[in-house]
């Protein structure tokens, strides 16, 4: 099944994060995705023509997060909007992250 069909399970914690090993192998069926902070955190930036552009973007990642229960950090400014994620209750990255990820590299191209 491919990552943006599938489900964001509940992470209550205790679990450990994906290894970086696991988190470079995931993040490759991701384009534009890069691992940050040692690989507990996965972000992209998308490019816009203008502000308001942007923002519904923005609006976009937000219905989706809302959807899944699983929310990204997201840095906005005139022509662009950086995307982060981190399961900040393992301190690290969980398939969540690329679940979502995908879901968002699939809006993105809608």
């Amino acid at each position: 099944m491919k990552l943006e069909e599938m489900i964001c399970v509940p992470c209550r914690g205790g679990v450990a994060p994906l290894t970086a090993v696991e988190s470079e192998a995931k993040i490759a069926e991701l384009p534009g995705w890069t691992l940050e902070d040692a690989s507990t955190r996965i972000s992209r930036t998308f490019r816009f023509p203008d502000f308001v552009s942007a923002l519904g973007f923005a609006r976009k990642v937000g219905a989706i997060a809302e959807e899944q229960k699983h929310h990204p950090d997201i840095a906005l400014g005139w022509g662009y909007c950086t995307v982060s994620f981190q399961t900040h209750k393992i301190h690290g990255l969980h398939e969540n992250d690329f679940i979502m990820a995908a879901r968002v590299n699939a809006a993105a191209t809608a």
